[in-house]
């Protein structure tokens, strides 16, 4: 996985005119559906730090002290969109030929629960992927653990170059986003070593790798 497209950005539109009441259209609730991922319903709090522009970079001394085991940047998917378009691979990584080297499966064709530091793909979603082309890295929400706040679990390819493995790296994604400080009034206030890139520098693949 490398770091996304930009997200698409809406057509520009001249202001309505039209301000009969009769005529005027009343803005409609967001569908619940537009925040579901692969049919898992996202975290509200995430949902809000996107709407919020909260949802952005800490900066990459608060994302190491958060994943200490972590060599590699990443970066976080900026949208809803961003986070479908990347958490489609998971279909793929499961699969008979990549899913054993990248510790994926699906739970619904396992013969026993899949635990870490297997990722159960059926109930994960990536919420951030490798800055770096080739990294090979990410983090994934992990609903086996709560599907209104699931726990955040991170790929660790350094702690044993020989084997892939899943871990925590946060017991919830509520206690995630605290630790990156984005609960905080005005979010991360400044960024760590380097100024990540735009989340549209560089392009989203489909490299079969999280």
């Amino acid at each position: 996985m490398t770091a996304p497209d930009a997200p698409a950005q809406p057509a520009d539109a001249d202001p309505p005119t039209d301000t009969d009441p009769k005529t005027t259209k009343t803005p409609q609730a967001a569908d619940p559906a537009d925040g579901a991922v692969r049919g898992l319903p996202l975290p509200h709090l995430l949902l809000d730090l996107i709407a919020d522009g909260r949802w952005r970079h800490p900066g990459d001394e608060a994302l190491a002290a958060a994943l200490p085991w972590f060599a590699d940047p990443v970066e976080l998917l900026p949208d809803v969109a961003a986070v479908r378009r990347q958490s489609a691979s998971l279909d793929d990584l499961s699969g008979e030929e990549l899913g054993p080297l990248f510790r994926q499966a699906r739970g619904s064709a396992a013969d026993r629960p899949v635990e870490l530091p297997w990722l159960d793909a059926e109930q994960a979603v990536l919420i951030a992927v490798a800055r770096t082309a080739g990294d090979d890295t990410a983090l994934a929400l992990d609903y086996r653990t709560d599907p209104a706040d699931p726990r955040v679990v991170g790929s660790d390819i350094w702690t044993n170059p020989q084997e892939y493995t899943w871990r925590v790296a946060a017991p919830s994604f509520t206690a995630f986003a605290t630790a990156l400080g984005l609960l905080e009034p005005d979010g991360p206030a400044t960024r760590g070593r380097g100024e990540p890139r735009s989340p549209g520098a560089g392009a989203a693949t489909a490299p079969g790798h999280p």
